[in-house]
């Protein structure tokens, strides 16, 4: 492995720039598949996270591998490991993007790294995604890609870590295909896992329909949105720990000590085990879409 990271590792420093208008339609669509009433409008601002709908990687039905992602290669390194998921994010949000507005995202490989896990061999890719506008800097974020070995058996239910018991908030999420496959749409996703129940259990080993990563945090910072709709998102984490399948429901949960700006986020599947660990900052008031 030490000669294909080395040359892996070629990619790190390399850059991309991509423009974007932030469409009405899309930003419609997210709001339905997120439960709101509120449609967004030109002049709308956009709640945390629903960036992660726009700047999609768009190729060629001949360029997509057979796992529904694009082909290796191009601006991320061709990591020879099939299997690929979004592993966790760091974002901090300065201002919203707005719809109508045209947007650009600059992107950059900052470090890939191997690690041995208990499922085999890893290899993490770490980006920077600065977006703006023409009115200066809009979200910083990096970003953490982990590509793993084939399945070589079938899924064992994961039984730790226990997701914290202390919160302030809750809310249960009843996953489906539909919601996933909404979801998918939304943010052009081909990834077969959530929504091929066949594929995701017959080629990468799972019981089900796996819930996405970056929907899971989305419906973890709408909980705050939610809860103290007074108050705006500064910065916001999260990191994938077990995965989440819609065969039952999961719940998300919120602790925040009183006067305290930290809020600690957590995603527990049904047997309460920890699948998503997570933390915002709060700061000034923001705009709020109604459910």
């Amino acid at each position: 492995m030490t000669a294909e990271l080395n040359y892996l590792r070629t990619w790190i420093g390399r850059t991309q720039a991509e423009r974007e208008f932030v469409s009405p339609r899309l930003a419609q669509q997210l709001a339905a598949t997120l439960d709101y009433e509120d449609v967004p409008h030109t002049g709308c601002p956009l709640p945390p996270l629903w960036h992660w709908a726009f700047f999609p990687h768009i190729v060629s039905q001949s360029q997509v591998g057979a796992d529904g992602h694009p082909t290796r290669g191009g601006f991320l390194p061709p990591v020879p490991l099939p299997r690929r998921m979004w592993a966790g994010s760091r974002v901090r949000f300065e201002r919203p993007l707005v719809v109508g507005s045209e947007v650009t995202r600059t992107s950059q490989i900052l470090d890939v790294a191997a690690k041995e896990g208990r499922t085999g061999k890893l290899v993490f890719v770490r980006l920077r995604h600065e977006l703006e506008d023409l009115e200066g800097p809009l979200i910083s974020e990096e970003q953490d890609v982990v590509y793993r070995e084939s399945a070589t058996t079938a899924y064992t239910a994961a039984t730790g870590p226990t997701a914290p018991t202390d919160f302030t908030w809750k809310r249960e999420i009843v996953p489906d295909p539909v919601l996933l496959f909404r979801y998918s749409a939304d943010t052009f996703n081909g990834h077969r896992i959530h929504y091929d129940r066949t594929y995701a259990h017959e080629q990468e080993g799972y019981p089900a329909l796996v819930v996405h990563g970056p929907l899971t945090a989305t419906l973890l910072i709408d909980l705050v949105r939610r809860s103290v709709p007074g108050e705006s998102i500064a910065s916001f984490s999260f990191k994938a720990v077990n995965p989440l399948f819609d065969r039952a429901p999961f719940h998300l949960y919120a602790a925040r000590a009183p006067g305290s700006t930290e809020v600690k986020l957590w995603a527990a599947n049904s047997d309460g085990v920890l699948c998503v660990d997570a933390e915002a900052t709060l700061t000034a008031p923001a705009y709020v879409l109604q459910k």
